[in-house]
């Protein structure tokens, strides 16, 4: 019966391209279109498991995750990253079922209703990812450990560069002035804070709810004989005293929870001194509000949701934030994945040494659904600009691409020339 069904489901789906299924008693079925040219599929999977089907049914994400991850179900040349894009590829153009379409239309509420994350909940979904092996991170990313959406200012740049433009880039819209107090939200491995303190002349106080994240941040710091500018902690984001006339937050907000987008802003801007600036850069999707994936919440990022723009922007109203700028990075993290994925598989062996062949597989499979993603679907990133007064930041973009000539961070005009800007009439609040 499962079997039928999912050959219903996958004549429905696969309209693009070809895809070969070999079934459990070793019949093969053709979906798509397939030419005298090229008479081949073009992708070709095998499903061992005969209870596969069914939960590809009724679960489709959770199950092929699991699935590819198991060695229940394989592919002609291990191509994973051809799979997948064949799959969201269709899906992106709508040739779903009713049953697939009510699946993941039921997911988010769900989400919405039960994804909160308390402090306790909060620490345990972090040492779930962030308290991994240390030399795993060090296969795949950069030197400064940046394990978020890089900024490919130049489309050929090393992703070394890209990480160390995407810090430039998030400082200059903190419009940072010598000797601010900058809060770092989910700091990492310390590379933001660093930057921010060396090159920026700010005091830093970073949070993190890893513990492997905190002994190796505090190392750095300590490394770099900044100390004296940067303290590191292993707090929650609730329990932070200010004020701060700075707030940065890179890759923190995914990990917050619907329940608490309102919880989340109200604090940034208590803390928030009257003049202050806020950046907040996180995944979301340019679709209305839906479901994230089951599987990566359940394996790789327990507790994760990815926000619409519009579930965000709601909660920024309530909070008494004014949004002064806001920006949509689509491709940059697929290029970053891709970089990820590429230094990953170079060295899987060694990754299969530290854990096995089960997590090798399933990291993998991470990283290339999380790619094909952000090009074949509506993953982007957003950085928000936010400030208690609209006068905080200056009023052109022009601070943020500065020229060779132009100092690396540049101050905001101050309140009175922006108010003058404007007229004689108008005077800061």
């Amino acid at each position: 019966m499962w079997k039928a069904v999912l050959d219903r489901a996958l004549r429905q789906l696969i309209v693009t391209g070809s895809l070969g299924v070999t079934w459990p008693n070793k019949t093969v079925t053709v979906y798509g279109k397939t030419d005298s040219i090229a008479p081949d599929p073009t992708i070709n999977v095998t499903i061992i498991d005969p209870a596969l089907p069914r939960r590809l049914v009724l679960s489709p994400d959770m199950a092929l995750g699991n699935a590819y991850t198991d060695g229940q179900l394989t592919l002609k040349n291990d191509d994973l990253e051809g799979f997948l894009s064949l799959l969201l590829r269709n899906r992106q153009l709508g040739h779903t079922t009713l049953l697939m379409d009510a699946v993941r239309k039921g997911s988010n509420p769900l989400q919405h209703t039960l994804a909160r994350n308390p402090l306790r909940k909060s620490r345990k979904n972090a040492a779930h990812h962030y308290d991994l092996s240390s030399e795993l991170y060090d296969l795949f990313l950069d030197a400064d450990r940046q394990y978020s959406c890089a900024y490919f200012s130049e489309p050929e740049m090393t992703l070394d560069a890209a990480q160390e433009a995407k810090k430039h880039h998030i400082a200059r819209k903190l419009c940072i002035r010598p000797g601010d107090r900058i809060l770092d939200i989910g700091c990492g491995w310390g590379g933001m804070a660093l930057t921010l303190a060396k090159d920026y002349g700010a005091t830093v106080v970073g949070v993190t709810l890893s513990e492997e994240q905190l002994r190796m941040a505090r190392a750095r710091v300590q490394a770099a004989g900044m100390s004296d500018r940067i303290e590191i902690c292993l707090q929650d984001y609730r329990d932070i005293k200010g004020p701060f006339e700075r707030i940065v937050s890179v890759g923190m907000f995914e990990h917050v929870g619907a329940p608490h987008f309102r919880e989340y802003f109200a604090k940034v801007q208590d803390l928030l001194t009257p003049d202050g600036v806020a950046l907040i850069h996180t995944i979301g999707t340019a679709t209305p509000p839906r479901a994230t994936s089951a599987w990566i919440r359940a394996n790789i990022f327990p507790g994760g949701y990815l926000p619409a723009m519009s579930e965000i922007q709601r909660a920024i109203e309530k909070s008494r934030l004014i949004t002064t700028d806001v920006e949509v990075l689509r491709l940059h993290y697929a290029r970053t994945l891709n970089h990820w994925r590429k230094r990953f598989e170079a060295q899987a062996d060694e990754a299969r040494s530290l854990y096995d062949d089960r997590f090798v597989r399933m990291w993998r499979y991470y990283l290339i659904a999380s790619e094909r993603s952000f090009i074949d679907e509506q993953l982007v990133v957003f950085q928000f600009q936010l400030a208690r007064d609209k006068m905080a930041v200056a009023l052109t973009r022009d601070y943020l691409y500065p020229t060779a000539e132009k100092r690396t961070s540049v101050e905001p005009e101050n309140r009175s020339v922006a108010s003058k800007a404007l007229g004689s009439t108008i005077e800061p609040a």
